[in-house]
Protein backbone atom coordinates (compact mmCIF):
# COMPACT_ATOMS: atom_id res chain seq x y z
CA UNK A 1 0.00 0.00 0.00
CA UNK A 2 2.76 2.13 0.47
CA UNK A 3 3.73 1.88 -2.79
CA UNK A 4 -0.01 3.05 -4.34
CA UNK A 5 0.27 5.99 -1.60
CA UNK A 6 3.72 6.92 -3.28
CA UNK A 7 2.52 6.48 -6.97
CA UNK A 8 -0.59 8.13 -6.44
CA UNK A 9 1.30 11.56 -4.73
CA UNK A 10 3.79 11.20 -7.40
CA UNK A 11 0.40 11.33 -9.98
CA UNK A 12 -0.89 13.91 -7.93
CA UNK A 13 1.89 16.62 -7.48
CA UNK A 14 2.18 17.15 -10.75
CA UNK A 15 -1.23 17.60 -11.41
CA UNK A 16 -1.59 20.02 -8.44
CA UNK A 17 1.23 21.87 -9.58
CA UNK A 18 -0.07 22.16 -13.34
CA UNK A 19 -3.70 23.27 -11.91
CA UNK A 20 -1.94 26.07 -9.61
CA UNK A 21 0.16 26.97 -12.35
CA UNK A 22 -3.08 27.47 -14.59
CA UNK A 23 -4.80 29.63 -11.71
CA UNK A 24 -1.66 31.58 -11.53
CA UNK A 25 -1.39 32.62 -14.98
CA UNK A 26 -5.03 33.96 -15.37
CA UNK A 27 -4.68 35.58 -12.38
CA UNK A 28 -1.28 37.58 -13.50
CA UNK A 29 -3.21 38.09 -17.18
CA UNK A 30 -5.82 39.45 -15.33
CA UNK A 31 -4.20 41.72 -13.01
CA UNK A 32 -2.28 42.61 -15.63
CA UNK A 33 -5.14 43.55 -17.62
CA UNK A 34 -7.00 45.21 -14.93
CA UNK A 35 -3.10 47.44 -14.56
CA UNK A 36 -3.45 48.03 -18.16
CA UNK A 37 -7.35 49.42 -18.13
CA UNK A 38 -6.13 51.42 -15.05
CA UNK A 39 -3.35 53.43 -16.71
CA UNK A 40 -5.52 54.18 -19.66
CA UNK A 41 -8.39 55.39 -17.57
CA UNK A 42 -5.91 57.55 -15.71
CA UNK A 43 -4.71 58.65 -19.33
CA UNK A 44 -8.38 59.63 -19.92
CA UNK A 45 -8.82 61.63 -17.34
CA UNK A 46 -5.39 63.28 -17.72
CA UNK A 47 -6.47 63.92 -21.62
CA UNK A 48 -10.24 65.53 -19.97
CA UNK A 49 -8.85 67.69 -17.60
CA UNK A 50 -6.09 68.79 -20.50
CA UNK A 51 -9.25 69.64 -22.79
CA UNK A 52 -10.84 71.16 -19.84
CA UNK A 53 -8.06 74.02 -19.09
CA UNK A 54 -7.09 74.10 -22.64
CA UNK A 55 -11.31 75.29 -23.74
CA UNK A 56 -10.93 77.39 -19.88
CA UNK A 57 -8.07 79.24 -21.33
CA UNK A 58 -9.61 80.09 -24.84
CA UNK A 59 -12.77 80.88 -22.97
CA UNK A 60 -11.05 83.51 -20.81
CA UNK A 61 -9.35 84.96 -24.17
CA UNK A 62 -12.18 85.26 -26.29
CA UNK A 63 -13.52 87.42 -23.34
CA UNK A 64 -10.38 89.22 -22.86
CA UNK A 65 -9.90 89.83 -25.90
CA UNK A 66 -13.13 89.92 -27.85
CA UNK A 67 -12.92 93.78 -28.43
CA UNK A 68 -9.54 93.91 -30.43
CA UNK A 69 -11.34 94.25 -33.76
CA UNK A 70 -13.15 97.16 -32.68
CA UNK A 71 -10.10 98.11 -29.77
CA UNK A 72 -8.09 98.83 -33.29
CA UNK A 73 -10.80 100.76 -35.54
CA UNK A 74 -11.58 102.98 -32.93
CA UNK A 75 -8.01 103.73 -32.60
CA UNK A 76 -8.34 105.55 -36.11
CA UNK A 77 -10.97 107.60 -34.27
CA UNK A 78 -8.46 108.46 -31.37
CA UNK A 79 -5.90 109.55 -33.59
CA UNK A 80 -7.98 111.94 -35.72
CA UNK A 81 -9.39 113.69 -32.16
CA UNK A 82 -6.22 113.69 -31.15
CA UNK A 83 -4.96 115.49 -34.54
CA UNK A 84 -8.35 118.07 -34.06
CA UNK A 85 -7.02 119.47 -30.77
CA UNK A 86 -3.33 119.80 -31.58
CA UNK A 87 -4.22 121.27 -35.23
CA UNK A 88 -5.97 124.26 -33.36
CA UNK A 89 -3.87 127.42 -32.78
CA UNK A 90 -3.19 128.90 -29.85
CA UNK A 91 -5.08 132.13 -30.35
CA UNK A 92 -8.15 130.83 -31.43
CA UNK A 93 -7.86 128.41 -27.93
CA UNK A 94 -8.61 131.56 -26.30
CA UNK A 95 -11.53 132.80 -28.39
CA UNK A 96 -14.78 132.46 -26.07
CA UNK A 97 -16.96 131.26 -29.06
CA UNK A 98 -14.49 128.34 -29.30
CA UNK A 99 -13.70 127.84 -26.05
CA UNK A 100 -17.13 125.65 -25.23
CA UNK A 101 -16.05 123.67 -28.65
CA UNK A 102 -12.77 123.03 -27.56
CA UNK A 103 -13.75 121.95 -23.90
CA UNK A 104 -16.29 119.45 -25.69
CA UNK A 105 -13.83 117.67 -27.64
CA UNK A 106 -11.19 117.33 -24.84
CA UNK A 107 -13.84 115.93 -22.63
CA UNK A 108 -14.73 113.47 -25.55
CA UNK A 109 -11.08 112.59 -25.49
CA UNK A 110 -10.55 112.22 -22.03
CA UNK A 111 -14.06 109.65 -21.98
CA UNK A 112 -12.03 107.84 -24.97
CA UNK A 113 -9.01 107.10 -22.50
CA UNK A 114 -10.92 106.40 -19.36
CA UNK A 115 -12.99 103.85 -22.30
CA UNK A 116 -10.13 102.43 -23.20
CA UNK A 117 -8.37 102.21 -20.06
CA UNK A 118 -11.42 99.89 -18.51
CA UNK A 119 -10.96 97.87 -21.46
CA UNK A 120 -7.15 97.10 -20.88
CA UNK A 121 -6.38 99.60 -23.42
CA UNK A 122 -3.00 101.27 -22.91
CA UNK A 123 -0.78 103.72 -24.74
CA UNK A 124 3.06 102.23 -25.57
CA UNK A 125 5.37 105.06 -24.11
CA UNK A 126 7.94 105.21 -26.91
CA UNK A 127 9.99 108.50 -26.42
CA UNK A 128 13.12 108.12 -25.25
CA UNK A 129 12.91 104.13 -25.11
CA UNK A 130 14.85 101.68 -26.70
CA UNK A 131 13.57 100.03 -30.04
CA UNK A 132 11.54 97.45 -28.98
CA UNK A 133 10.31 95.21 -32.32
CA UNK A 134 7.76 93.53 -30.70
CA UNK A 135 6.16 97.22 -29.65
CA UNK A 136 7.65 99.74 -31.82
CA UNK A 137 7.89 99.66 -35.56
CA UNK A 138 10.71 101.63 -37.10
CA UNK A 139 10.11 104.07 -40.13
CA UNK A 140 13.03 106.45 -40.19
CA UNK A 141 16.50 106.02 -38.63
CA UNK A 142 17.45 110.22 -37.90
CA UNK A 143 20.90 111.02 -36.68
CA UNK A 144 20.54 112.89 -33.11
CA UNK A 145 23.62 113.86 -31.36
CA UNK A 146 22.53 113.42 -27.92
CA UNK A 147 20.61 109.96 -27.98
CA UNK A 148 22.16 106.65 -28.06
CA UNK A 149 21.87 105.01 -31.63
CA UNK A 150 18.81 102.30 -31.33
CA UNK A 151 16.25 104.94 -28.81
CA UNK A 152 13.05 106.21 -30.01
CA UNK A 153 12.98 110.03 -30.21
CA UNK A 154 10.16 110.56 -32.58
CA UNK A 155 6.57 109.11 -32.39
CA UNK A 156 4.77 109.36 -35.91
CA UNK A 157 1.40 107.58 -34.62
CA UNK A 158 0.77 106.33 -31.08
CA UNK A 159 0.74 102.40 -30.16
CA UNK A 160 -1.41 100.47 -28.28
CA UNK A 161 -1.31 97.29 -26.03
CA UNK A 162 -4.59 95.35 -25.46
CA UNK A 163 -4.37 93.19 -21.98
CA UNK A 164 -0.98 91.83 -22.54
CA UNK A 165 -1.21 91.37 -26.82
CA UNK A 166 -0.03 94.37 -29.01
CA UNK A 167 -2.74 96.08 -30.39
CA UNK A 168 -1.24 98.54 -32.90
CA UNK A 169 2.50 98.94 -32.84
CA UNK A 170 3.98 102.75 -32.73
CA UNK A 171 5.18 104.07 -35.48
CA UNK A 172 8.08 105.60 -34.47
CA UNK A 173 11.89 107.31 -35.83
CA UNK A 174 14.82 106.06 -33.97
CA UNK A 175 18.18 107.78 -33.44
CA UNK A 176 20.86 106.46 -35.42
CA UNK A 177 24.78 106.35 -34.74
CA UNK A 178 26.63 109.92 -35.59
CA UNK A 179 28.00 110.36 -39.22
CA UNK A 180 31.65 110.61 -37.75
Amino acid sequence: MSEEKIGENDMETPVVAEEEGDSESPFARLEGELEKLRNEVLYAQAETQNVRRRLEKEKADASAYAATGFARDILSVADNLGRALQAIPGELREDDRIKPLLTGLEMTGKELDNVFQRNGITKIEAIGAKLDPNKHQAMVELPHAEAEPGTVIQEMQAGYMIKDRLLRPALVGVAKAGDA
